[in-house]
């Protein structure tokens, strides 16, 4: 018999992934635990295994297709089999006898039980209880979805759902948005578009707006030379996240220049030996990570969130990492970064950030982070003030790692030029809840650590 491939939840709070590629063709053999397809969801990209060998028989689902969680994705048996005619075909959305039941489905914020009524719009003759309940069936959506609607301000009552009883999924938002920012082009003859397979012309396309209230600007004008391209699933999440981020937080930024000569020395000397007994790199992100969670340990206001006028302050210290990838920005989370020596982060960062680049983390391996490291100096960036990743209420952007002129003053006042390591540390905080004075004496913190720290525990690889 085939066995079903279905929509795996991919995290508690998870509802439905969007399929970006198929790895494996109709007809193709594939063995168990092979990654069949990939899947992008509000939290992590992914590669979804095949749950037994076999041939692909059927896909049910193809590429951009955003599919409910536990629903039927592809068949896989061997060529002889049968495919019942049923299975062969796309399934119903399946008949949920209350909403109760669709809440097991998927987290939402609770409300009221409701009767399960057919999901269809409003006709002439229907009464008034009726409308408001097909309204209110409407906005039983997932908690991302209602706060898309509120930063947008849209009613959820007015878009048009496609999920289960009427429910607005994402893409139904995404769509409603889109079809809300255009404006019917003007009637005029259009040049020959350029072509290109995924570009749309110009001359086509009436220019979409950026919108800060009641103020536009349009990202191009009629008959610009200009190819557009929809962006990916990653980063209309990152472009949201970014904004909302901005809007959310006071932003405010310090730089300091940090010694690196102590951890310079010590690494050049352990890193051979901890390659050979670890079987993992040694880097200079270990003794950032170490000595952030010290610093976050002596100012726990750095280690918190913002809930209305509340100060929600994390006794666990969870490390985001960003790690940059050719489809996006991700950061996973090595958690209770302050319990790890530097054995222990430089093994959990390398773990994560290989994961990461090859698809393979779990949801929860990038929720739940406390603070976030970000380091664009391997791309030589002297420094940047990063974005604040929300609910956090800082981040610390670490700058190219390089040998500088500094200038020294001996005991007896006398100046001279030292050839050491440097680099320049930007701290991003959110002035809401951290002062100035604050958040540079967490920085002077995490300089003199840097600068002054045995780090004995890696004499052993010496």
């Amino acid at each position: 018999m085939a066995t079903e491939v279905i929509m795996p939840q991919m995290g508690e709070s998870i509802a439905e992934g969007t399929i970006t590629k198929w790895l494996v063709q109709v007809g193709e053999r594939v063995e168990r635990d092979q990654p069949l397809f990939e899947i992008s969801t509000d939290k992590v990209d992914a590669e979804i295994p095949s749950p037994a060998a076999g041939v692909l028989l059927v896909v049910h689902h193809g590429e951009g297709a955003t599919v409910q969680v536990n629903e039927l994705v592809a068949l896989v048996g061997e060529p002889t089999e049968q495919v019942d005619s049923e299975l062969a075909s796309e399934p119903p959305a399946p008949e949920i006898e209350d909403l109760e039941a669709a809440k097991s489905m998927e987290v939402v914020v609770e409300e009221p039980p409701l009767p399960a009524p057919e999901a269809t719009p409003r006709q002439d003759g229907d009464s008034a209880e009726d409308g408001q309940l097909v309204d209110r069936i409407r906005r039983f959506s997932s908690p991302l979805v209602r706060k898309m609607a509120a930063e947008e301000g849209v009613d959820l009552s007015r878009v048009e759902g496609t999920g289960i009883h009427g429910r607005v999924t994402k893409q139904d938002m995404l769509a409603f948005l889109e079809k809300r920012s255009v404006v019917t082009p003007a009637t005029t003859a259009a040049p020959t578009p350029t072509p290109a397979s995924t570009m749309r012309s110009a001359e086509l396309v009436t220019a979409p707006r950026q919108r800060t209230g009641d103020f536009e600007v349009a990202a191009y004008s009629e008959g610009d030379n200009v190819e557009i391209e929809s962006m990916s699933r990653i980063r209309r999440l990152t472009a949201a996240h970014m904004v909302y981020s901005k809007a959310t937080s006071a932003h405010v930024s310090t730089v300091f220049h940090v010694d690196l000569s102590r951890v310079a020395r010590v690494r050049a000397r352990a890193k051979q030996g901890f390659a050979q007994t670890h079987g993992t790199k040694l880097t200079f992100m270990p003794f950032i990570f170490k000595a952030v969670a010290n610093a976050l340990t002596a100012y726990p206001n750095l280690n918190s969130s913002i809930d209305g006028t509340d100060i929600v302050r994390k006794r666990d210290i969870n490390l985001g990492m960003a790690v940059a990838l050719e489809w996006g920005l991700l950061v996973p989370v090595i958690r209770h970064a302050d319990r790890l020596n530097l054995v222990g982060l430089a093994k959990a960062a390398n773990d994560l950030a290989e994961r990461a680049r090859s698809k393979r983390l779990s949801p929860e391996e990038v929720q739940g982070g406390t603070f976030t490291v970000t380091n664009p100096g391997v791309f030589g960036s002297l420094f940047g003030t990063p974005i604040i990743n929300q609910p956090q209420v800082a981040i610390l952007g670490i700058g190219t790692i390089e040998k500088r002129p500094v200038v020294e003053t001996d005991a007896d006042g006398n100046d001279g030029i030292a050839i050491k390591t440097m680099c320049y540390f930007a701290l991003t905080f959110d002035h809401r809840l951290i002062d100035g004075a604050e958040a540079d004496s967490f920085m002077n913190h995490l300089r003199r650590t840097l600068l002054e720290e045995s780090w004995s525990e890696l004499d052993s690889f010496q």
